[in-house]
């Protein structure tokens, strides 16, 4: 990003994040609660896990995204045989110069739709997941910096798990959110083949460019945050550690997630201040992931949901 970025008012940020909703959803039908979140992760320079049935738009919300954004979009369909060098890129050895030059891989975009990330062996998701964390790759030895903004989008199928390589909990940590997809509407579902009945083009206005994404994302920081929410974020998060269903609570990171996210939607819902309502909405795209339950619990039949819903009742609001 060599070019001086512009510098942003909140209120500035707001309108253009309305436009950009606005914008996806002359695309992509409802799931409006899905497209909010995803552009928090965005804001809050963080990634999103996607689950959900095949055939319920996760590809296309993805590349609507990076439309509307003015931001380059690659697919990586995610396989058994698919190799760290075939996300990250390789050198290769040019012969009428005789020096090595890097063949960049897919991940050297803005937007990255990691297709069914559990299709692949360990090795490649490390590979995909030390660039979210690092947001650079390194190549024998050599570090390249990846375009910013960056994010990535991974989705998972909840069916057909033979032959997947479920993500360990510590990569699926990284993640900020796990966005759960599900069915449309009856309403949502004759709205889609009335669009594909009148040969609806998928063609979005360009409302963004990725130097307005990043200054847009240093706007946020300027959100305020009262040290009451961080107690409550905090008391939120100790909770999930001492619950006596849970195995696995969550770490510092879900308190950091907490935190940024919610300036963000503070943003999205034409405030300059995050309010608990802020936290209480997060709280389960932010834990769901996070938590490992017992096995009485599972045998008891109580969900995470479930537990979190408890947590945010037995926590006390701040005044």
């Amino acid at each position: 990003m060599g070019e001086e970025l512009p510098v942003l008012t909140l209120k500035e940020v707001r309108i253009i994040t309305r436009r950009i909703l606005n914008e996806i959803g002359k695309v992509v039908v409802g799931k409006r609660d899905i497209l909010e979140n995803i552009l928090i992760a965005l804001l809050a320079e963080g990634h999103v896990l996607l689950e959900g049935v095949p055939g319920i738009a996760k590809t296309l919300i993805a590349k609507t995204f990076a439309r509307t954004l003015g931001c380059e979009f690659k697919r990586i369909q995610f396989t058994p045989d698919l190799l760290p060098s075939d996300i990250i890129g390789v050198n290769v050895y040019d012969k009428e110069t005789g020096r090595f030059y890097l063949k960049k891989g897919p991940i050297f975009a803005n937007v990255i739709l990691a297709d069914e990330i559990n299709r692949a062996p360990p090795k490649t998701q490390s590979a995909l997941l030390e660039c979210m964390q690092e947001r650079q790759v390194t190549i024998e030895g050599r570090t390249y910096p990846l375009p910013t903004p960056f994010i990535v989008i991974a989705t998972q199928n909840p069916i057909e798990l033979e032959g997947t390589y479920p993500l360990p909990e510590a990569q699926v940590d990284r993640f900020f959110f796990r966005l759960i997809l599900d069915y449309p509407s009856a309403e949502e579902e004759v709205e889609i083949l009335r669009r594909k009945n009148a040969y609806v083009g998928e063609n979005v206005e360009t409302v963004a460019s990725p130097k307005l994404v990043v200054a847009m994302q240093r706007a946020i920081r300027d959100v305020y945050v009262d040290d009451s929410i961080l107690y409550y974020i905090r008391d939120i998060v100790v909770r999930t550690r001492n619950h006596p269903l849970i195995l696995l609570g969550a770490s510092p990171r879900a308190s950091i997630v907490f935190l940024y996210a919610s300036k963000a939607r503070a943003i999205l819902h034409g405030r300059d201040y995050v309010t608990p309502d802020d936290i209480k909405a997060l709280a389960f795209n932010v834990l769901n992931h996070r938590l490992i339950l017992k096995p009485e619990a599972e045998l008891e039949g109580v969900s995470v949901k479930r537990i979190i819903e408890e947590i945010l009742e037995e926590v006390s609001v701040p005044a």
